[in-house]
């Protein structure tokens, strides 16, 4: 029978790992692009927003649902969010969510705790509603096309910078939310990173660091490279920085000064930003009078002097530049169409052409120079249109870091090979709320059993003895959360790790 509960693990948990989240982009107006197959392929969305967006996916690259804001279609600014469920319908209770039509201040993140429901979070930019907001989607309601059971928590009052993003934490389940507190109201600045660490035991663990150069200005971008152990800022005032991120502490450290803010005009309003596949060359946009696409080499010496300019449109056909690296590796931008048009948003019916029409894409941005292959206004969006936002989709498909310190979940190729090796076997029973534990080929007659849950506290522990070469014991898992623990088993000079979870 022990068997059979190892072949029910193993299954359970390489379906939660081949996982297709990051599949579906939905933006701009009325477009979307489904990279499931491979190839980027437009298909069609039910929003029409000039700037923040967020997708997300199921395993089998499925979209689920996706949040805009629209503050063309809101009669409250501030409230401008809607959700929209996989038949691009509202979903219910998804209208009226924090954010108010700037560019990066929505991310979805899921649910540690359970794989039904998700985070929206929400920034607040300008006017007099500012802070950081949460709602929570559960997609087991209403017929499996979700509902949003919590809407609008507050977490933070201040003021926000326009750059919210998440990457997972190094144990490949929970997750770190970064944002920037602005001051561009009071005209001062700071250099004040801040974190949330997203666990199954909620939203915990808030923190500030202080690290780079001052901020003075409430529109930035903040992007992680494909391993999320690096990260990138840029703000309106010109400031690039790059740092090192550790996924297992959510500190930042090593920071490099790419670019600075000149301290006075003219301004070449860096936009945004965005590493290559391979982090080795990072691509900027700005918007001085046209728009403008930068490539730097970030493995040169010196990576400013390294700075070449890949394109320049100008104004007023095109202007802004939103970039985002896509699941095919090829990195997509998006312009806003102007040609003189002083409120382009939302565009008049009569406008369609080349430049809102299509995203430009950079083919081969691990590439130096000519040689990244960026074709202006390459992709068709199969007759919709974009404006400059691009889904905030953080990185679903990171794995856990194997080896490290903090890895305390593994991959399914791990799993199966320690079930093939290791003589600890270890399966959870949600009906039963037990954990059977058996091990063979023990020696010695004492054995200590502990239990930890994936912060490393020990939540049980028992010194006993048993009848060689068996062990076993029926855990009672009642008082346990929900989430991921660790089992060890010493016996006879020997140490046993097993993992389970408890549902």
């Amino acid at each position: 029978m022990k068997y059979l509960w190892i072949i029910i693990f193993c299954f359970a948990l390489g379906t939660a790992e081949s996982q297709n989240r990051n599949s579906i982009w939905c933006f701009g107006d009325s477009a979307a692009i489904d990279f499931s197959s491979g190839i980027a392929t437009p298909i069609s969305s039910g929003m029409d927003g000039r700037g923040s967006c967020a997708t997300i996916a199921n395993e089998s690259g499925d979209l689920l649902f996706y949040a805009a804001t629209m503050s063309a279609y809101s009669t409250t600014l501030a409230y401008s969010t809607f959700i929209f469920d996989q038949n691009h319908n509202i979903m219910l209770n998804g209208d009226s969510i924090f954010g108010k039509g700037w560019y990066q201040e929505l991310v979805i993140v899921p649910n540690p705790a359970n794989d039904s429901t998700y985070y929206l979070f929400s920034i607040g930019v300008t006017g007099n509603d500012f802070g950081l907001k949460y709602s929570i989607i559960d997609m087991r309601l209403n017929g499996g096309l979700g509902a949003v059971t919590v809407k609008n928590v507050q977490l933070q009052s201040f003021a926000m910078v326009d750059c919210m993003n998440a990457v997972k934490h190094g144990n490949g389940r929970d997750w770190w939310l970064i944002f920037r507190k602005s001051d561009f109201p009071t005209f001062t600045s700071n250099n004040d990173f801040y974190s949330y660490l997203i666990t199954p035991n909620g939203i915990q663990n808030f923190s500030v660091q202080s690290i780079g150069e001052q901020n003075r200005t409430n529109l930035g971008n903040i992007k992680f490279s494909s391993h999320g152990d690096k990260m990138v800022f840029s703000s309106i005032a010109d400031v690039v920085e790059l740092f090192d991120f550790d996924r297992c502490t959510g500190l930042l450290s090593n920071p490099i000064t790419i670019e600075e803010d000149p301290g006075m005009a003219p301004y070449l309003l860096t936009w945004s930003c965005e590493f290559s596949p391979d982090a080795s060359k990072l691509y900027v946009t700005a918007s001085p009078s046209s728009t403008v696409l930068f490539q730097y080499n970030l493995n040169a010496p010196n990576i400013t002097s390294s700075k070449q300019t890949l394109w320049s449109i100008s104004f007023p056909q095109d202007a802004g530049g939103g970039l985002k690296r896509a699941p095919d590796n090829k990195i997509y931008l998006s312009t806003i169409y102007y040609n003189g048009i002083n409120t382009p948003y939302p565009y008049p019916d009569s406008i369609y052409n080349t430049y809102n029409m299509n995203l430009s894409v950079i083919n081969h941005p691990d590439s130096l120079g000519a040689l990244c292959d960026f074709q202006p206004w390459s992709f068709y969006l199969g007759g919709k249109r974009t404006y400059i936002g691009l889904p905030n989709n953080p990185d679903y498909e990171l794995p856990a870091l194997a080896g490290s310190p903090c890895d305390t979940l593994v991959g399914v190729s791990e799993i199966s090979f320690q079930e093939e090796q290791s003589n600890l076997y270890v399966y959870y029973s949600p009906q039963w709320q037990t954990a059977f534990i058996n091990a063979n080929q023990l020696k010695g007659t004492s054995s200590k059993l502990q239990v930890f849950d994936v912060i490393g506290n020990l939540v049980f522990e028992e010194s006993t003895k048993f009848y060689p070469p068996y062990y076993t014991k029926n855990l009672n898992c009642t008082s346990l959360a929900k989430g991921m623990y660790v089992v060890t088993l010493e016996a006879g000079g020997q140490r046993l790790v097993k993992k389970f979870v408890v549902e």
